[in-house]
């Protein structure tokens, strides 16, 4: 079932199209690829789909009903939550505190319950399979993998429906990439809607149920898993046919 539908969604600033018609549907259980290079249009993409910006022109339904996000806090109250490629986490700060950020439970007068948030948060990340042994660390101490993982895993727990990545692998290593990809996956098993937006199609083919690409504000492809070979996603994201007419023009 669709959560999110985009039907012809534009975005322009001035005489700028940042988008132009774009449709996409974001189902739950499922990862939905956005993949483009810089410039083509994926933070515009996202902007949208956070609030951030409202579109121009299009419609956006949410649960089958239209809806317009007024502001970010809208969209999360719609269950919708972006990790950012630059993280909201605080280093100096330890896991738990991280994960309660912003949603810090209180009793009397104030006071945090530091130990339920404490007992909470290391239960919520060994159910959701995350290996982070000691949750008193700063977050500072944290791989680049396990902070991506601890961010994703803190919209899971307190509610989103729909998880916007942005470039989750883009400054990280093979291993520390495969870590954040699993747990994609295991976000899906659990009922969650992925937005994996990336220029990597290696990745995007790896945890990936459908896919678009987005060149210069347009969308160049729509497929779903079973239509497209990994030998054809990359070369689609290359801009294949470019590439074929500069070889023939070269005569390579």
């Amino acid at each position: 079932m669709a959560i999110i539908e985009l039907s012809g969604i534009s975005k322009s600033y001035g005489a700028f199209d940042a988008l132009r018609g774009i449709d996409l549907s974001i189902e739950e259980a499922s990862v939905t690829c956005v993949l483009g290079d810089n410039g083509a249009g994926k933070s515009t993409l996202i902007k949208i789909l956070s609030g951030v910006h409202e579109p121009t022109s299009g419609q956006l339904l949410f649960d089958a009903s239209p809806v317009t996000f007024s502001s970010p806090r809208d969209a999360i109250a719609h269950g919708i939550a972006t990790v950012h490629q630059s993280l909201a986490i605080v280093e100096p700060l330890s896991v738990w505190r991280n994960f309660f950020l912003g949603d810090e439970l209180s009793g009397r007068f104030g006071v945090l319950r530091q130990a339920e948030m404490r007992s909470v948060c290391a239960e919520a990340l060994r159910e959701m399979g995350i290996v982070i042994p000691d949750v008193d660390v700063e977050a500072g101490n944290l791989s680049g993998g396990q902070r991506q993982v601890l961010s994703i895993a803190r919209a899971i727990h307190f509610g989103a429906r729909v998880v916007i990545l942005d470039e989750p692998t883009a400054a990280l290593g093979v291993k520390q990439s495969g870590m954040v990809l699993r747990f994609v996956a295991a976000a899906r098993e659990r009922g969650v809607a992925v937005v994996l937006v990336t220029h990597n199609p290696h990745h995007a083919y790896l945890v990936g149920d459908r896919f678009t690409i987005v060149k210069l504000g347009r969308q160049e492809l729509v497929a779903d898993r079973e239509e497209i070979t990994l030998e054809e996603l990359t070369r689609q994201m290359a801009g294949g046919e470019e590439l074929e007419a500069l070889s023939h023009e070269l005569g390579r």
